[in-house]
């Protein structure tokens, strides 16, 4: 009997020792789970962490690249508008190259396309009197006549001889319809005696402007509305007061024939074609 008790005491205890062991290994493993749960768990979070920043970053290239877009499509609109301004831009300096081509090209040839205007002017009125001018100045026709056809001295009164000479003239006047025309009277620098009704110089040139406009509208036909009446005295001289030549040259009337510039070079344009012909 104690032989069997001492055989289950050690039975028992041998038992036990097995238990614990395997406990202990147990634990052991349990321990080397749970570190590697634990460190799984961290990398999980922190793989979380890195996918919640890639989201972000993903998110902001996707902003970024619709922006990109927005801002094409703009360029692109700005692009067409901005070739759509230069194109305009090219066209509007072009035309101007252009007129400022022909205006070049007109002042080059100035000295003889003014010289075949005069004489198409002369031609057309049939005036070859010394004392009849006919010139350009800037796009400006002025005809110049001397006074002694004109009237007698110290009078305002045309005489018949200057109707016939204002006949060409009115002939010139009338051929340019959209013209004005200022008849321009000037005098010497020897005073006017009054005469009760012309005070000085300044009414003898006015006076002699406006009785050549009677002529002009009432006998020759030119429509009152192109004619402008002035006077210049003797304050534009075209030479000095010094001797009685000089006088007689001063004593003038001037019509000065005021075109449109378009106009004008049109004229300019005629001439210069009949000069290559």
């Amino acid at each position: 009997m104690r032989k069997i008790v001492i055989a289950l005491c050690v039975l028992t205890l041998l038992s036990s020792c097995v238990s614990k062991k395997k406990y202990t290994d147990l634990e052991a493993k349990n321990k080397e789970t749970q570190d590697l749960l634990n460190t799984a768990t961290v990398k999980l979070n922190s793989c979380l962490e890195e996918k919640a920043g890639l989201a972000a970053t993903v998110e902001g290239l996707k902003e970024k690249n619709q922006l990109l877009i927005n801002t094409s499509k703009d360029m692109t609109v700005l692009t067409t508008k901005g070739a759509e301004n230069i194109e305009k831009a090219l066209e509007t300096i072009k035309e101007k190259d252009l007129k400022i081509s022909r205006m070049q090209d007109a002042l080059t040839k100035k000295d003889s396309v003014t010289l075949a205007l005069v004489t198409s002017l002369k031609s057309s009125v049939g005036i070859s009197d010394p004392d009849i001018e006919i010139n350009v100045e800037k796009g400006v026709v002025f005809i110049s006549i001397a006074d002694k056809l004109l009237f007698k001295s110290g009078s305002y009164e045309v005489t018949d001889k200057a109707k016939a000479v204002l006949a060409k003239v009115a002939k010139v006047v009338n051929d340019k319809p959209d013209f004005e025309c200022m008849v321009e009277g000037h005098t010497d620098n020897v005073p006017y005696r009054s005469n009760g009704v012309l005070l000085d110089n300044w009414d003898l040139s006015v006076k002699r402007s406006t009785s050549i406009i009677r002529v002009l509208t009432n006998d020759l036909g030119v429509k009152p509305a192109q004619l402008i009446a002035a006077g210049r005295s003797s304050y534009v001289p075209l030479v000095e007061n010094d001797t009685p030549e000089n006088r007689s040259k001063n004593r003038r009337t001037r019509i000065v024939v005021l075109p449109k510039i378009d106009q004008f070079y049109d004229m300019i344009e005629k001439e210069m074609k009949k000069q290559q012909q």
